[in-house]
């Protein structure tokens, strides 16, 4: 397990006492290989299992090095699990080299909450403290691209209100509900995103979803969009799920299309 700070970690709280760190599953082969960070659901509650390791080895099988990210959640607020997200992506890119990856090609695959979080990275990213005497923190947190799984992404009209709770407490400053919806932040510089939900998905409307990508649309970011008719909230690698198991085979040659995958000669 990695530590995502050795010490001075931003809003430590004693009397919640919690070491964010990372959860590597590496590939060995000698290159520099593409490396995704996992952000598991849960609310801002937990971190739900079964959108952590079994997603991590999904990544390896298509020769894809990842990181699953155990980040702060409630009692812990806003920002401390954006300043976790964004700390892995500098982390692992400060560490390329010694983790073979290459650091042109670090994506940030989020479920639920957890793609809300992937969002703010790939939102409100900035390009590093070049005075900051923690090297980590002088590198780019900028994502290469973005896997957003039945995400939440507003806060205010369609928010899943138990996590903008977790997140936020119960009456949060309106600004903060501006900026982390976020479809509201996405910009140019956005990276590619993948995204797919449910149509009837019952916790996380699809809405957030489709506020994304016609964001992305609207700054000419590449996206890919899959609404599947059916399927309950929370279903992960989808597997034994008519229709909605398909999305990793398509997540998969999207991240070929884009280059983050190296085809096959």
């Amino acid at each position: 397990m990695i530590p995502l700070w050795q010490d001075n970690i931003p809003l430590y709280d004693d009397q919640h006492a919690f070491v964010p760190y990372l959860e590597p599953y590496l590939i060995e082969n000698g290159t520099q290989n593409p490396c995704i960070i996992v952000f598991p659901g849960g609310g801002y509650t937990h971190r739900a299992e079964h959108e952590a390791i079994p997603v991590a080895k999904w990544l390896n099988s298509i020769g894809i090095s990842a990181f699953v990210l155990h980040y702060r959640v409630s009692p812990y607020r806003y920002p401390a699990a954006s300043f976790d997200a964004k700390r892995a992506v500098r982390l692992v890119r400060y560490s390329a080299k010694s983790f073979n990856i290459d650091p042109k090609r670090i994506g940030v695959l989020g479920f639920s909450a957890g793609g809300h979080l992937a969002s703010i990275v790939g939102t409100l990213f900035d390009e590093g403290d070049r005075k900051n005497p923690d090297p980590v923190e002088r590198v780019s947190c900028r994502p290469d691209c973005m896997v957003l799984c039945y995400p939440v992404i507003s806060m205010a009209e369609f928010a899943h209100e138990g996590s903008r709770k977790a997140l936020l407490g119960q009456s949060p400053d309106p600004a903060l509900i501006w900026t982390l919806s976020t479809h509201n932040m996405v910009t140019g510089s956005t990276p590619p995103t993948f995204l797919w939900h449910t149509a009837d998905d019952g916790s996380v409307r699809v809405e957030n979803s489709l506020l994304f990508a016609m964001a992305l649309s609207k700054h000419n970011v590449p996206f890919e969009l899959h609404i599947f008719p059916h399927g309950k909230h929370g279903l992960g690698l989808a597997r034994g799920i008519p229709f909605v198991e398909k999305w990793t085979e398509l997540c998969e040659k999207w991240l070929e299309n884009i280059g983050f995958i190296k085809k096959p000669n």
